[in-house]
């Protein structure tokens, strides 16, 4: 797959692909890079353990030890790949970066995996990234022209090659002349023998942020890999923001021409860790000021509040305060059923959803129950649950949605499907609750989302605050990518799409 195309899988290349488990959106990436400690590998390896939630697919990280770089990438799980203390020892270093991957563009194979590594005339440098480059192909197109030879079919590899042809000295004049060709969203670590590098695109739309332990720096995508090493948050870093810390400590330029910011608001309500604290703003609390809009905005008579878990538990806790009906772990998540647990035969396979969630049926039976998710995107595990709480008894089921109908794709760094298959975008809102089979169904109001983020006004047309394109189809950078019609077919190295 190249960039600007919306992600696809296919499972008869992939089974175990995650689109296979979750009716919803895929996580992105994760990042943890961190400069000035002995140990940086075994600190990078709990940063990214803490951040399996952003990526499932593979893990990588890369060290330096003051002469030599040491690399360690492998698919599956953080625990998996550096639980043994014999591959932590090979990774030596006082810094290093680290990646989980989930495949937004590029597919999944091994020489995809991040982060990826190269030599240049001043050096090693290796590079990880989160998000996805809207203008990658183009770029591709031309750097091959030029006489580059591509050895992934990842967008991260365009930003090592136009680093590579850069004429700028040093490395920082490299990179800010190569992420100016580039458009999309971002957030990246760079690893060279002199300095740590973390970068945000412009309008910041995936995060990274700042944490100090004892003398070393950390960059990272989320405050909770810097909790589970012991470390303090200092900051977020800021659109169009470049961090470098090196033997001096830690300074920072902005090179970029200032943009109207626009983080992603589906990190709000979705793919952050509750734990996380994203843009100066409590993950788990705004999930619970979304769910006491939606309460606000949609109320309906019932005797229980169950949530959809995990993901819709903060949500339906602050819609059940709102509204005062009673909240119950009505649903309860099997957390032990891995992604390649079982290939289901076909007299099974039905049994689909009740291999993660089983209806607690005492909370359930006989009573009117408002299920709350975080958003809607197939429609088909919805219809599922709902089936599964009917069949525990649920006198009424009406479902609330702490998110606005999703009728776009994210061309941004989250995998979601074509435009014709999210259910929002074929059916309105009384087609879908006839599909998933609930007596009504309700998603917050764009406004209402704002609202909850602390934007009393509602969200401004002319001047949003987030990246929203998921609902509104108001993509904030341009998908050139997307707009160019040429054959994408990159060689016989690229992966089924």
């Amino acid at each position: 797959m190249v960039s600007g195309a919306a992600p696809r899988y296919n499972p008869a290349v992939n089974p175990h692909h995650p689109a296979h488990d979750l009716d919803k959106f895929h996580e992105e990436c994760a990042l943890f890079g961190i400069y000035g400690t002995s140990d940086a590998a075994a600190h990078t390896a709990l940063g990214l353990h803490a951040l399996q939630h952003r990526g499932q697919e593979a893990a990588g990280i890369v060290t330096f030890d003051g002469r030599h770089f040491h690399n360690h990438r492998a698919a599956g799980l953080v625990g998996d790949i550096f639980g043994e203390q014999s591959v932590i020892a090979t990774l030596k270093g006082y810094s290093a970066i680290g990646h989980n991957r989930y495949a937004t563009t590029g597919g999944s194979s091994d020489r995809n995996i991040q982060p990826i590594f190269a030599d240049f005339d001043f050096g090693g440098l290796a590079l990880a990234h989160n998000g996805n480059l809207t203008n990658a192909y183009l770029l591709r197109k031309e750097l091959v022209r030029m006489g580059c030879l591509f050895q992934s079919t990842t967008d991260t590899e365009v930003i090592n090659h136009l680093i590579a042809r850069s004429s700028y000295s040093p490395v920082v004049d490299r990179i800010i002349d190569a992420l100016g060709k580039v458009k999309g969203a971002y957030s990246l670590l760079m690893l060279t023998a002199e300095a740590l590098y973390g970068v945000r695109d412009p309008m910041g739309v995936r995060p990274l942020c700042i944490g100090r332990l004892e003398d070393a720096w950390i960059i990272t995508s989320e405050s909770c890999a810097l909790d589970i090493i012991g470390a303090r948050f200092v900051r977020d870093v800021e659109p169009g923001e470049i961090v470098i810390v090196d033997g001096q400590g830690l300074r920072s330029i902005k090179p970029f021409a200032k943009q109207q910011r626009r983080f992603c608001v589906f990190e709000h309500i979705y793919f952050a860790r509750p734990d996380s604290k994203i843009e100066n703003v409590g993950v788990y609390e705004a999930r619970k000021r979304i769910g006491m809009e939606l309460a606000k905005e949609n109320p309906v008579p019932a005797d229980v509040i169950v949530p959809v878990p995990d993901s819709g538990v903060p949500a339906a806790i602050g819609y059940a305060q709102k509204s005062g009906i009673p909240f119950e772990l009505g649903i309860i998540r099997n957390h032990y059923v891995g992604r390649t647990f079982i290939e289901p035969a076909d007299h099974i396979r039905h049994l689909g959803v009740r291999l993660k969630h089983n209806a607690n049926r005492a909370h359930i039976d006989g009573k009117r129950v408002v299920l709350v998710d975080d958003s809607i995107v197939r429609g088909t595990t919805s219809m599922k649950i709902v089936e599964m709480v009917r069949s525990a008894g649920a006198k009424e089921v009406h479902m609330r949605i702490a998110a606005p109908p999703t009728t776009d794709p994210c061309f941004y760094g989250i995998d979601t499907p074509e435009r014709e298959k999210l259910l929002a975008s074929r059916y309105d809102v009384a087609g879908m609750a006839k599909f998933i089979g609930v007596d009504s169904l309700a998603f917050i109001s764009i406004d209402g989302l704002y609202r909850a983020m602390g934007m009393p006004g509602g969200r401004d047309a002319a001047n949003p605050t987030f990246c929203d394109a998921c609902f509104t189809g108001d993509y904030p950078i341009a998908l050139d990518d997307l707009n160019d019609t040429e054959d994408r077919q990159l060689s016989f190295l690229a992966e089924p799409a």
